[in-house]
């Protein structure tokens, strides 16, 4: 990392929120669910498909988390409306599980029952550890009455491929990631070879399962392992789909993957709680900030 840019992930965090404005863009699609639909177009139009997340998370007020459900399940009228390729990922914490099981599980239902009446897809995102297993129970809990509904796993977690062992079928649904909470050594790996060592192992678990994976990654040594694998071993297309983050730069990589044949799924995060998720994404990528900054002073 450059000393700019080292300076630059430092310093922004501290200052106002406008002044950071600039450096969030990249990685979110606006505040508003016109901005965020308007950037599902476009993303649809180049052959990618999406997936909206309203950003956010531990919610400790029922009356917020009810009003986060009601956006969720308005969202989906938006995109049957609007004939976008679009499905919805929602956080637990966000719609109440920080209050209790039972109130996002209420919550995530009604979710659910609206992906039903509108024949769209839910992915039910993952947080950190101290919620993998109730998060696991929800999902049991809404495919009851729904079956197109999806979880994530983190590949950085030792127990995950248990977890493709307990709960995979050929109506499993899940993005692989490779995890970005912090988690004690005792339950997770922080090598990087380790992390991509076992995304391969649960890619390769889901598939002898005949179960739908997303390959929820930026790490181009591990697509290109994922590729010489799918096509070494002609893993049929309608198991998998190639997964990323809105506004990680790839260069052409993405759609060389769609000219491929291979579907991508484009994960757009959007709403007024932009703030910390894009610090994140920063840090994550500081070379970022060279890029805005060049960009903002073009004449």
């Amino acid at each position: 990392m450059s000393l700019f840019n080292y300076i630059i992930t430092k310093t922004v965090p501290l200052l106002p929120k406008w002044f950071s404005k600039p450096f969030a863009k990249p990685y979110v699609a606006g505040e508003t669910v016109d901005e965020a639909l308007l950037t599902v177009s476009k993303i649809n139009q180049k052959g990618f498909r999406a997936t909206l997340d309203i950003l956010g998370e531990h919610v400790t007020s029922t009356d917020l988390a009810y009003k986060i459900t009601e956006q969720y399940c308005q969202l989906y009228h938006r995109i049957d409306d609007e004939q976008l390729n679009c499905t919805l990922s929602v956080k637990p914490t966000h719609i109440g599980l920080n209050i209790s099981y039972f109130e996002a599980l209420k919550n995530m239902k009604l979710i659910a029952r609206k992906a039903k009446e509108l024949h769209n897809f839910l992915r039910i995102d993952m947080e950190n550890s101290n919620f993998t297993d109730q998060t696991f129970e929800i999902l049991k809990d809404c495919k009851k009455n729904y079956n197109d509904i999806g979880v994530a796993l983190q590949a950085y977690l030792y127990r995950s491929i248990e977890d493709i062992n307990n709960l995979a079928t050929p109506n499993f649904n899940a993005r692989i990631c490779k995890g970005i909470y912090k988690e004690k050594p005792s339950i997770a790996y922080n090598n990087k070879h380790d992390i991509q060592k076992n995304f391969i192992l649960m890619a390769k678990s889901m598939a002898e399962k005949g179960a739908f994976a997303g390959y929820a990654t930026h790490d181009q040594e591990l697509i290109d392992e994922l590729l010489d694998w799918i096509k070494t071993e002609d893993i049929p297309s309608e198991l998998f789909e190639f997964q990323v983050l809105y506004g990680v730069p790839m260069g052409d990589r993405l759609e060389n993957l769609i000219k491929d044949g291979y579907k991508v799924r484009v994960y757009v995060p959007f709403g007024p709680d932009w703030f910390d998720y894009s610090i994140r994404r920063l840090k994550e990528n500081p070379n970022i900030a060279t890029y805005v900054l060049k960009n903002l002073l073009k004449p």
